[in-house]
């Protein structure tokens, strides 16, 4: 059975495109469900499929010790939206390296919510946004470490590049503790193009759209270079975002 269309009110939903989702909402369907056993491990990457309007909704249940690590990027021209929830054993390690780059009138969302039930779990969260035109960018991210989930390590960092005055830029890392005995962070900036570092690349004979381009590379690609499989989804954002700087 499909879930009841979401509204405005409901916080994780407050600044989705409705109107794009509308269509596809009944194909949707409940979240993909992974489980990853106790000691084992998973590692995905998550392209864009180049629908004007993507949603990808998962549901990740770590084992005592499991590791999972996603790398995935968000680029959808009308609407895009990856939904995350995520719950952590005893020692289970949680990374998650993505990308919104938006041009446009487009919309493009990552929600995550990360449940700490057990001790001694990490989970680190690395977000960045470029965005033109009137393109929205957002991150809602919520950290939520049980009574019993005591030496958890948790971190959030979320920073965001705005090309034009229009662009939005949305930023909520969210913690709710109630152990004691633990190590949780977050962070979140939203800025512009450094004008020294602009002019510099420029003095070394860079065009302003090759400039810009060059140093957005540096701002997003960078987060997927852990993963042995990075090649597709690097290639896909340096095109993203010459279509931003175009």
């Amino acid at each position: 059975m499909t879930a009841p269309f979401p509204t405005r009110k409901q916080e994780e939903w407050r600044y989705a495109d409705l109107e794009a989702l509308q269509p596809v909402w009944e194909q949707l369907g409940e979240p993909e469900r992974i489980a990853i056993l106790p000691g084992q491990s998973l590692e995905q990457v998550w392209l864009p499929s180049g629908d004007p309007v993507q949603v990808r909704r998962v549901k990740l249940e770590l084992g005592a010790g499991a590791v999972a690590r996603i790398f995935a990027l968000n680029t959808a021209e009308q609407y895009g939206r990856i939904e995350l929830e995520v719950d952590l054993a005893d020692g289970a390690e949680f990374e998650f390296f993505a990308a919104n780059i938006g041009t446009g009138l487009s919309t493009n969302e990552i929600v995550s919510n990360v449940r700490h039930l057990e001790p001694n779990a990490t989970s680190r969260q690395v977000v960045r946004s470029v965005l033109n035109g009137k393109a929205v960018g957002t991150y809602l991210g919520k950290i939520e470490v049980a009574r019993d989930a005591q030496k958890t390590d948790a971190e959030q960092s979320v920073k965001a590049m705005l090309l034009d005055r229009g662009a939005t830029a949305n930023a909520k890392p969210e913690l709710e503790i109630f152990a004691d005995d633990v190590k949780c962070a977050h962070g979140a900036t939203v800025g512009e193009l450094d004008p020294m570092q602009l002019f510099y690349a420029a003095s070394r004979g860079l065009d302003p759209a090759g400039a810009r381009a060059l140093l957005l590379e540096g701002f997003v690609v960078g987060l997927w270079d852990t993963t042995a499989h990075g090649d597709a989804i690097r290639e896909a954002a340096r095109d993203a975002l010459r279509m931003v700087v175009s």
